[in-house]
């Protein structure tokens, strides 16, 4: 799902930034809070929002969990390329 911005995802390549946050989705083995992907990443938890967001609407992350996070399949399927 592109977002129509013009950013790497209407190449459908996933940014370095993106990378981090969904390896690090993936090795929480289950939903994870923000603040738990924002240690594992190294980035600011109020950016971090916003770029899970961005995430989400490509299909990629999910919020199985009021404030949980997940990888989805699709993301998965991105992350291994």
């Amino acid at each position: 799902m592109k977002c129509g911005c013009g950013c790497a995802c209407s190449t459908n390549a996933l940014t370095d930034e993106q990378k981090k946050i969904l390896a690090a989705m993936e090795q929480c083995g289950g939903p994870c809070g923000t603040k738990e992907i924002a240690t594992a990443t190294g980035l600011d938890a109020k950016a971090l929002t916003s770029r899970i967001a961005d995430l989400k609407k490509q299909g990629l992350a999910d919020s199985p969990a009021r404030c949980k996070h997940g990888i989805t399949a699709e993301g998965l399927k991105a992350l291994k390329g």
